[in-house]
């Protein structure tokens, strides 16, 4: 027995002096990219992993998932996309370097900013803002995912993103100081995160949450023709809470600028007994997810085993 927990303790410690020294390298990084230029930076990002995604195994689950979901397109429109995917995904990454510069938005001139708002989405913006109510905002990996709850709190709205947990505690900490202020209260995904969410929508804030990975313990729905499991969190706030529910997505546009839409009001589908039906409302999410998947289906995240 002592030998045992001497390997344990010693593979214990191993591995926290791992993430240690992982995670200063990791900031170190992080703090050498923000030095750069956001475009240069980006460009660089995106160029390099169009390079090298094609060489990581997920890989082949992107190129499965794509010709699952996309059986009418050839092999050479599906590694097109899959070119696009990983060069997203590099851009993504160099922009969390820089996340809390990315916001450059105009008011008067919104056309000329990074992110580019129209008139009428800021004005239903305005009016979510303002109501008087919390709100459930679902989003999903596209673009640049990150950019709602960004854009939310530098207009001042009261708001709170859900977000994983990264597995090194060094980074976990540099997520959480510099990012709490360009985004709003952050909540990690954990057992506590639905009495900190109920708390966040007790106090009217607007709660942003991403829905389109595979969950476990989630209800059955149907995603591309196939059946895959999606979170419920969403639709079970709703069964508790009088709060609208609304989506917001990310387009990700050329010259390394940014666009973004708001769905209309989504009302929870109730049964016969009035209540909330989960699945069903997950449903609904589910298909306007795979709606704005459709239309940029290089800007989504294929990489991930969302069906299985």
């Amino acid at each position: 027995m002592p030998r045992t927990s001497l390997k344990q303790r010693w593979r214990r410690g191993l591995k926290v002096t791992g993430n240690a020294i992982g995670g200063a390298l990791a900031i170190g990084v992080i703090k050498l990219m923000r030095l750069a230029r956001q475009d240069t930076m980006s460009n660089l990002a995106g160029s390099f992993m169009r390079r090298i995604g094609p060489l990581f195994p997920e890989h082949k689950i992107g190129r499965a998932n794509l010709t699952a979901a996309f059986p009418e397109k050839t092999p050479a429109e599906i590694d097109k996309i899959l070119l696009g995917v990983w060069e997203n995904l590099g851009r993504v990454g160099a922009e969390f370097t820089q996340l809390d510069r990315l916001i450059e938005f105009n008011r008067q001139h919104p056309e000329l900013g990074r992110l580019h708002i129209p008139p009428s989405l800021f004005n239903r913006f305005l009016e979510l803002a303002n109501d008087g109510k919390p709100a459930l905002v679902f989003t999903a990996h596209l673009a640049n995912w990150e950019l709602p709850a960004v854009f939310a709190a530098s207009q001042g709205l009261d708001s709170a993103a859900l977000y994983r947990r990264p597995n090194m505690p060094a980074i976990d900490r540099w997520v959480r100081e510099t990012r709490a202020a360009s985004m709003g209260e952050l909540i990690a995904t954990g057992l506590d995160a639905p009495v900190r969410i109920a708390d966040a929508l007790k106090r009217g804030a607007h709660i942003g949450m991403l829905v389109d990975q595979y969950y476990v313990r989630g209800v059955e729905v149907t995603f591309f023709g196939r059946k895959t499991n999606a979170n419920p969190l969403i639709a079970r706030l709703a069964q508790h809470f009088d709060c609208p529910i609304v989506g917001v997505r990310v387009i990700r546009l050329p010259n390394n600028r940014f666009t973004a839409e708001l769905t209309d009001e989504i009302k929870p589908v109730r049964d016969a007994k009035g209540d909330v039906d989960i699945a069903a409302t997950m449903q609904v999410i589910t298909t306007i997810i795979e709606g704005w998947v459709r239309e940029h289906p290089e800007q989504w995240l294929w990489l991930h085993r969302r069906w299985r």
